[in-house]
């Protein structure tokens, strides 16, 4: 038996940038990641609220994206997004999940955690989404 390989898509030309780059796709789940680099921090020291906010952004939208099909590419738009800032990462390594978790065929409704490596919490989320025609 052969492993199946993770359906993954390339990064955008804004995500790339930030070397922030998917790690897992499936229905109603996204996940994103990215090594914290000196050009995300903010004056003290720490990774800008708008880099978490971008990256649970990601990994919210693409929930809400999954088709199994890479011929079959769904795009969403961000109609609401709320980030709540809990914690500073330990780690070197912010990991963000997006869920979605209700909705139906051209809005739906998501949450989102962002951890790193060591399992802080960092950030959480809940957004709403739209399916683009």
């Amino acid at each position: 038996m052969t492993e199946q390989k993770p359906f993954l898509e390339a990064p955008s030309a804004a995500l790339a940038h930030l070397g922030i780059a998917m790690t897992d796709w499936n229905t109603d789940f996204a996940r994103f990641e990215a090594e914290i680099a000196p050009f995300m921090t903010n004056r003290s020291g720490i990774p800008h609220g708008g880099i978490y906010a971008m990256i649970l952004d990601t990994a919210m939208g693409y929930s809400g994206a999954f088709t199994g099909d890479m011929q079959d590419v769904r795009m969403t738009l961000t109609l609401s997004l709320t980030v709540n800032y809990l914690s500073r990462p330990k780690g070197a390594r912010l990991i963000a999940e997006g869920r979605r978790v209700g909705g139906g065929a051209k809005t739906f409704f998501t949450e989102g955690r962002l951890l790193d490596e060591t399992g802080e919490l960092i950030a959480t989320a809940v957004g709403t989404f739209k399916v683009r025609s």
